[in-house]
């Protein structure tokens, strides 16, 4: 037995001003991805659950919801992630387009389970992808257009903290030989930051735990590690990237963080806010996997609304009480100068029945 008005772990209704707000935050990171060419697409919130997993490497189903479609009886799979919907656009619907192709999007996502940071199974996402090129430039759009949005969103106080998801293969493919029986477990006791584990499986990655932190500190680290020059392209598109952020964007890197960064290539970044206790983005480059088994190179970031809104600058709630009998030309004259106006339907209505912060009078706005 259920009792009304009770949701399930992990589920919640978002309330006046927050749902307005995340809406905003959405339109806002939306319009910003547009401005540079990013076109919106608008996946079913449900697929096939074979497609969804096969989509993106290593991406799978373990965070998705599945069930049988009574229609056609196959297995279904509510998207974790709107990514691999829209690497399946690209690649079908929209395989005709020139590449790269910019698309944008915005919509609910819903996890199979949560985590303590991040206790909400449905969240809303919004970002943009960034498919058919692989290179710094591209990079470095995708970035700036993320920072871009979080700006338009009213978010202060960004950092970024870069990683790159491929560097234990890199180096044990080359310089840095590691069975290949061990190196899950080294990516794990360095992402752990675990020296002792990291000792016990391949001592010579110990100077990677160190090269972490601010970004300058943490390249150059990085830089003098490198003594055969095989992390030279990445670390000098790093750079690239970095020296293209605004002034007021806190720059980190930890090479080795792999959590949520499984289907990543070279790059990885993670979007953080003042005030908000997780992150409230992330991104990266990726491959898309065509039906046919070609991969396509890509990148992008996502957002999520509800973290935004939880920072004091997301939320507006300026509400402007027309008195009963107010003109509607003088109402209209307000909301054509960007008041949120809300009109007494009966003589005895207040200001504060309404929750408003202003009240018309005069011909002017006045603060209640």
């Amino acid at each position: 037995m259920t009792r009304s008005g009770l949701l399930p772990e992990g589920f919640h209704d978002s309330l006046p001003p927050f749902a307005d707000a995340a809406a905003a935050v959405e339109a806002r990171v939306l319009e910003a991805a547009r401005a540079h060419g990013y076109e919106r697409v608008d996946p079913p919130l449900a697929e096939f659950a074979d497609g969804l997993a096969a989509r993106l490497k290593a991406g799978g189903l373990r965070d998705a919801v599945r069930f049988v479609d009574p229609v056609s009886q196959a297995t279904m799979a509510i998207r974790p992630d709107l990514t691999a919907q829209v690497a399946r656009i690209a690649a079908t619907r929209m395989g005709h387009h020139p590449r790269p192709v910019r698309l944008s999007y915005a919509g609910s996502v819903l996890l199979l389970r949560a985590t303590a940071l991040a206790p909400d199974r449905e969240r809303r996402q919004v970002g943009a992808e960034l498919i058919g090129l692989d290179s710094i430039a591209a990079a470095r759009e995708v970035v700036g257009v993320a920072v871009e949005g979080l700006a338009a969103a009213g978010v202060a106080g960004v950092s970024i903290d870069f990683t790159l998801p491929d560097l234990v293969d890199t180096l044990a493919a080359g310089p840095l030989p590691v069975p290949a029986d061990r190196i899950a477990r080294l990516r794990e006791r360095l992402d752990a930051k675990d020296a002792g584990g990291v000792a016990e499986i391949a001592p010579a990655y110990l100077p990677l735990i160190a090269a972490a932190g601010p970004f300058d500190g943490a390249l150059a680290k990085l830089r003098a590690f490198d003594t055969g020059g095989v992390l030279g392209s990445r670390l000098d598109g790093l750079m690239e990237i970095a020296a293209a952020m605004p002034d007021a964007v806190t720059l980190t890197l930890d090479p080795t963080e792999r959590h949520g960064f499984e289907y990543q290539t070279w790059l990885g970044f993670s979007l953080f806010a003042a005030g908000v206790a997780r992150e409230v983005g992330r991104g990266g480059t990726y491959t898309v996997v065509h039906g046919d088994g070609d991969e396509e190179a890509a990148t992008g970031f996502s957002l999520y609304a509800d973290a935004i809104v939880s920072t004091a600058t997301a939320v507006d709630r300026r509400r402007l009480f027309l008195p009963f009998g107010t003109d509607a030309a003088a109402g209209a004259a307000m909301r054509a100068a960007g008041w949120v106006t809300v009109a007494a339907l009966t003589p005895d209505d207040t200001p504060g029945a309404q929750l408003c912060t202003h009240v018309y009078a005069g011909g002017t706005a006045r603060a209640v």
